[in-house]
């Protein structure tokens, strides 16, 4: 198959629905009126080993996003980065292509967090918006707040390092390091509440000349990156305030998460347990620990805060998690008892691929706006993602950071201050800079700058969660108030959960009505139900997709308007009780850079009664088409001119907001009752959903239903959401001792060769529910052995002009479209050679995608020439020709040699030869 030179292609205006072939089904590139594979695209390897590969020009730097490729709009699959940091390989047997859709191969993309890769800088493709000249300005400074974390605690610190014997986690064929940088107070009284950090995925290894990789342990002559000595600022100030804090590696996790179903999530988890199992036993018998440990204050395992930056984000979540729901035992890692209670988590730019977070334990998310690794801010998931989940009174923030990237919070990540090479993750693009996020835009933050932010804000959560000020409460739950220590940094929260009561949850089961406006599907590739463009801008932390398109379930209201005083009516499936409640609280998104949306709010009961409550005013956050800028504000109005009205807010029936002054548009992702105060955390009783991986042998004859392995425990009973190898979305609900997720996979044996198919389900935690694997499988692997190829000539002696033939012959059918078949061609021995003159040059750039001239052997028309040729599915034979052209000159015959190729036979295939002779 030539490579050739061509635009990359966007997907069509109208998608085609994900899902609408099962995955099993797959459509080979290359089948009868293929397109050609875009440049940069290729397909390598024998056997087991045939991929699609993906190479790109400039390196891709390690990062926490999860590379994606796409097809239009349909997930082709996630492939292997290789070390170069420019390849990255997708194995066929696991990629899914839609059936019948050979245009599919022209559209190929390359996706990371909502990025694409595979445009060159600056390249944003047709119908792609341009960065806005002038942005809007940075937010309005808020009120200041009385209590500043920010502010450097009473102790003296004390730091201190260990390193203990590395552990095994199942599927790492590399032991993990335990090794943990510690800081401390000094003086303070008793045992003191302790906060672990967790850094995310970077390189692991670098060297004299500024070099990077992925290796671990390390190669000679290469050192390990300290990531995890990169929040020492942050650690200075928790521990000056009374923390023990330990910041712990995980290079050998980040080396080897590629080969992880869950991209490292249950081992970041058990490696973070680890940690605090030992803590816990010197915590209990202070002369075992390390001597840098036991001359420190002791930790308090009763009092823990877990942070997360970037993969590591997920990870402490997922350790949450498994301390309040313990994982099944098949489930490996970490097992051991639980001495330790997690009081909350803050998670720094996190991912959130299975996106299921602890919904009862307090978070702190940070979104940092011109994060240029993980794009999208899917760690907004670990707020939206709570509701309904759990028992509601854990308070779950997101803290959005104007002007912060995604590297900089760690000082080892950030130029200047890292000890290994480091770079500012925002990509720049030469001669366009970006208005926002551009080193020296104005609303862009200084390291310095985005540390100091972070360090207060992870004070912040330490003082709310684990020490239970709820003086810091306003500058994480939506009051609308600022930290002194920030500076002139825009920092802006909003919240769930807490001291919260649901008015309007879009996303319900029982979904509100709306009038002015309509519920829109949050991820979702049509274009009538969307919310946004998937790949389109503006973009919105709220609409990261999960692991299928379109996803069922997650909706949000939208209006648009072009008049002012239409009203937007919202009404329940069923009145809503306020009572108690002081304020009506809205988490409103507004379009970026726009100003003075301003919005009257109002209040209507069962009874019919209704009350102005007040406006409120929403600016758009500053955003180009590099930022997902759509990010929900919460303004609060009191209900007091309700009960003045004598509106039974016990019967809330009715919100309503009517848009004053001109055009606009708004996305409602939530209406709450607010009252002030953070209520003590009461965990749900949840069951928890664990699914497993099975592998099976195809057989050669009748059918055998098998069951992908899905594990219930816990009590209670709770709703999933559950997406099975067929692409159908269903909501279940599960009860632990039954059999209640139950998911067939029926296995037809026969003796065709094919290939190994994967049946994939994927779980999403809806109601009252933990789920802790979310991706499983049934892998069923073919056992057949592949057919012979033989070859016999049709015209292997022809006059020039005319064309050589053969006929490629299988000796029994296969069960695909079989499209990696070739005739290589090798060089001649003893005698001319065919040359590039002496075929068509249009077959010549068809296959090779190459010219006639210079004149060369069709052997040296790039490395290993190959004419690849199909044989449809059913079928066990094609015949190949190789057409040639009479020139007039008089010359020796010609030959041509060739050897059959299959992706089974790289080079044991028959060999023939053609000779091409001059006219007699």
């Amino acid at each position: 198959m030539a490579i050739p030179t061509q635009a990359h292609a966007e997907p069509p205006d109208t998608p085609r629905a994900h899902g609408s072939a099962s995955p099993k089904t797959f459509w080979e590139p290359g089948g009868p009126g293929a397109a050609r594979l875009p440049e940069g695209w290729r397909i390598t390897g024998p056997g087991e080993d045939r991929a699609l590969v993906w190479r790109s020009p400039q390196r891709v730097p390690t990062g926490d996003a999860r590379v994606e490729f796409y097809a239009g709009d349909r997930l082709v699959g996630r492939p292997t980065p290789q070390r170069d940091g420019h390849t990255f390989t997708l194995k066929l047997a696991d990629a899914r292509w839609g059936a019948g859709e050979p245009s599919d191969v022209a559209r190929l993309r390359v996706m990371a967090a909502g990025r694409r890769l595979d445009v060159p800088p600056g390249d944003r493709g047709p119908g792609r918006t341009q960065p806005s000249e002038r942005p809007g300005a940075a937010p309005a400074q808020l009120p200041v707040n009385p209590v500043d974390p920010g502010a450097r605690g009473p102790y003296r610190t004390v730091s201190s390092a260990y390193e203990l014997p590395s552990i095994r986690l199942p599927g790492f064929a590399e032991p993990v390091e335990m090794q943990g940088f510690v800081v401390a107070p000094t003086g303070a009284p008793g045992k003191r509440p302790m906060a672990l950090f967790l850094h995310g995925r970077h390189q692991t290894c670098y060297n004299a000349s500024g070099q990077g990789n992925l290796y671990w342990p390390c190669p000679p002559g290469w050192k390990p990156v300290p990531s995890h000595r990169g929040y020492r600022d942050s650690q200075e100030l928790l521990a000056s305030q009374g923390y023990v804090t330990v910041s712990v590696s995980a290079n050998g996790i980040n080396a080897q998460d590629v080969f992880a179903v869950d991209d490292g999530a249950q081992a970041r988890s058990s490696l973070v347990r680890h940690h605090l199992a030992q803590w816990a036993d010197w915590a209990a018998h202070h002369d075992r620990g390390p001597e840098s440990v036991r001359a420190m204050t002791a930790a308090d395992l009763s009092k823990v805060l877990l942070i997360g930056h970037s993969r590591g984000g997920e990870g402490v979540n997922r350790a949450a998690l498994d301390s309040l729901h313990r994982p099944p035992a098949d489930q490996g890692g970490y097992q051991g008892p639980v001495r330790w209670r997690i009081r909350g988590t803050a998670l720094i730019a996190p991912t959130a691929f299975g996106q299921n977070p602890a919904p009862d334990v307090p978070s702190m998310t940070l979104l940092p706006a011109c994060d240029g690794d993980v794009n999208d801010l899917q760690g907004q998931l670990y707020v939206d993602g709570t509701r309904g989940v759990g028992s509601g009174t854990a308070l779950h923030s997101s803290v959005y950071v104007v002007g912060a990237n995604h590297n900089y919070f760690n000082s080892e990540w950030t130029p200047g201050q890292a000890e290994a090479p480091a770079s500012d993750d925002f990509h720049e693009i030469p001669n366009q800079p970006d208005a926002v996020c551009s080193q020296g835009a104005p609303t862009r933050l200084t390291p310095a700058q985005q540390q100091s932010a972070g360090a207060t804000y992870l004070a912040a959560a330490a003082r709310l969660f684990v020490a239970g000020d709820d003086r810091v409460r306003p500058l994480l739950d939506g009051t609308g108030h600022r930290a002194p220590s920030v500076g002139t940094a825009r920092v802006l929260a909003h919240a769930v959960g807490g001291n919260r009561t649901p008015l309007v949850l879009p996303d319900a089961e029982a979904a509100p009505t709306v009038e002015g406006g309509r519920l829109c599907r949050q991820v979702d590739i049509d274009l009538a139900t969307q919310c946004l463009p998937l790949w389109g801008e503006p973009q919105s932390p709220h609409f990261a997709p999960w692991r299928v398109l379109p996803e069922l379930g997650r909706q949000t209201i939208t209006a648009r308007w072009t008049q002012p005083g239409t009203p937007v009516r919202v009404r329940p499936a069923a009145p809503v009780s306020l009572a108690g409640a002081h304020s009506v609280a809205l988490r409103i998104a507004v379009p970026p850079n726009t100003t003075s949306t301003r919005l009257d709010v109002a209040l209507t009961d069962a009874s019919g009664r209704r009350s102005d409550l007040g406006q409120v005013t929403v600016d758009g956050l500053p955003g180009t088409d590099r930022t997902a800028s759509v990010w929900a504000q919460e303004v609060r109005l009191p209900l007091s001119a309700a009960t003045g009205a004598g509106v039974d807010l016990a019967r809330v029936a009715a919100l309503e907001l009517t848009p004053r002054g001109g055009p606009g548009q708004l996305w409602l992702m939530d209406a709450w009752g607010w009252r002030a105060g953070t209520p003590e955390t009461r965990p749900a009783t949840l069951p928890r959903i664990d699914v497993g991986q099975l592998t099976v042998q195809e057989g050669d004859t009748g059918e055998r239903t098998y069951r992908v392995p899905v594990h219930v425990s816990g009590e209670g009973s709770g709703q999933v959401r559950l997406t099975d190898p067929a692409g159908e979305q269903r909501l279940v609900t599960v009860r632990p001792g039954t059999n209640s997720v139950d998911v067939p996979v029926t296995v037809r044996g026969d003796t065709l060769y094919g290939r190994d198919e994967s049946h994939t389900v994927a779980v999403k935690a809806v109601r009252n529910a933990a789920v802790g694997s979310d991706l499983g499988s049934i892998q069923v692997v073919d056992d057949d052995a592949p057919p012979r190829v033989d070859v016999t000539a049709v015209a292997d002696r022809v006059t020039e002009g005319q064309p050589l033939a053969w006929r490629v012959t299988l000796s029994a059918p296969v069960e695909f479209h079989l499209w990696d078949v070739s005739l290589v061609v090798e060089p001649v021995t003893g005698g001319p050679e065919l040359s590039t003159t002496d075929v068509p040059a249009a077959w010549l750039d068809q296959r090779f995608g190459a010219s006639p001239l210079p004149e060369r052997p069709l052997s040296r028309v790039h490395d290993r020439p190959a004419i690849e040729f199909e044989i449809p599915r059913g079928q066990t034979s094609t015949e190949v020709q190789v057409p040639t052209v009479a020139d007039g000159i008089g010359e020796s015959e010609e030959a041509l040699r060739l050897r059959a190729r299959t992706s089974w036979e790289l080079a044991e295939g028959p060999v023939v030869t053609g000779t091409v002779r001059d006219p007699s």
